[in-house]
């Protein structure tokens, strides 16, 4: 799948710079820098994920795609994918590719061009510099020169999106981004392990006490006022002390389904990543 023939040298500008982009994760991360590549008419992208993803923010993420079929973010659709065929497909329509990861590994003949890795696991879970001519990695768990070509920053403050070549992220801090003065509070976590249950519905308002999920039994309460930005998936199966919500008590249902600050940064610094190689005149022909 690698054809430097797309990318500076013959007629870069006509044909226009559509390298084949890999996503590791199909949460709000991932899918905020497959939307903005998207946006940039780079549209040859595919993004894997797990069968059960654990994202939170679902409304902002393709991951649905992998139980629904499809899904859409700021009027960008995607479609689940099992082959390379699939994939082709929904290139075709126009739309991204979704897949699980397990499938991926059998699609021995497609070869990105650049990889992203958006687990956001803080550490690195297997990703290799050589896996592609340009591997980005977000945050902390990753050295640039190392494991990867670029490390993005991803903690809030002045280095947010800053982009590493030399080096690695700052490490995890453990405290969640503040929003209108809440910071740790906002965020709804699994008092034990089991299968999270509940009835409310991301956009939801919610107060202070308020029970919004269960899981084996045991009460998942809101802790300020606010709407539900996130929730995870019912019925998934949850460890102890998982994020499984999100409230931003700012109490704008439209944030729900629009990507975030922090996404929009980072993924601008992924796509000033992708196009300082593609606009490299001699980049493709020293890999």
């Amino acid at each position: 799948m690698r054809n430097p023939t797309r990318f500076p040298g013959q007629s870069a500008i006509a044909a226009g710079l559509s390298p084949m982009v890999l996503i590791k994760g199909a949460g709000e991360m991932a899918s905020a820098i497959a939307w903005r590549l998207y946006m940039a008419n780079i549209r040859q992208v595919c993004l894997i994920d797990l069968p059960d993803p654990l994202c939170v923010r679902r409304t902002v993420a393709f991951c649905p795609a992998l139980q629904s079929g499809a899904s859409v973010v700021e009027g960008v659709g995607a479609l689940a994918t099992r082959n390379r065929a699939d994939i082709l497909a929904a290139w075709r329509q126009q739309k991204l590719a979704v897949m699980l990861a397990t499938d991926w590994a059998r699609v021995a003949d497609f070869a990105p061009d650049i990889m992203v890795d958006a687990v956001l696991a803080k550490r690195n879970l297997g990703t290799d510099r050589d896996a592609a001519r340009v591997v980005i990695a977000l945050g902390p768990g990753f050295e640039a020169g190392k494991d990867c070509h670029v490390v993005i920053e991803t903690n809030r403050g002045h280095d947010l999106g800053r982009i590493i070549t030399v080096g690695s992220a700052a490490p995890n801090t453990g405290v969640p981004g503040s929003i209108a003065g809440y910071s740790a509070e906002r965020v709804l976590r699994t008092p034990t392990g089991g299968l999270f249950e509940t009835d409310r519905a991301i956009a939801e308002q919610v107060h202070k006490g308020d029970i919004v999920g269960r899981v084996a039994g045991h009460p998942v309460e809101a802790r300020i006022d606010g709407v539900l930005r996130g929730l995870i998936r019912p019925g998934t199966n949850v460890p102890a002390g998982l994020k499984v919500g999100d409230i931003d008590p700012r109490g704008r249902p439209d944030y729900c389904t629009t990507i975030s600050d922090k996404a929009r940064a980072i993924s601008g610094s992924v796509l000033e990543c992708v196009m300082r190689r593609c606009n490299d005149p001699t980049a493709w022909t020293e890999c």
